[in-house]
């Protein structure tokens, strides 16, 4: 999914709910399935990566040029530059 599609779905949700036809909570659930969905469908040079190690990392979804690029965004985000990440391509784990 590309940037513009990303936000003209954002934008129907937002209008959907403006209309009374969704609530907040469905609101949400939409807006982060276009979120998770851009993020893991990037259309570009970045990849898509989710850590799962440490615990203070896990779950969390970077875009970079590779698993070693991945893991120094982990660690900054987090401000741990020590610390020692897992990451994987965000379509290939499971669970």
């Amino acid at each position: 999914m590309d940037r513009i599609s990303a936000l003209r779905n954002v934008e129907n949700a937002l209008a959907a709910f403006e209309a009374g036809d969704l609530d907040l909570a469905a609101l949400e659930r939409q807006v982060q399935g276009v979120l998770r969905t851009y993020a893991t469908e990037f259309e570009g040079e970045l990849s898509a990566y989710r850590a799962s190690d440490p615990d203070r990392a896990a779950g969390m979804i970077v875009l970079a040029r590779d698993d070693r690029a991945a893991r120094e965004r982990v660690r900054d985000l987090l401000d741990a530059p020590e610390l020692a990440v897992e990451v994987t391509p965000a379509g290939e784990e499971t669970g």
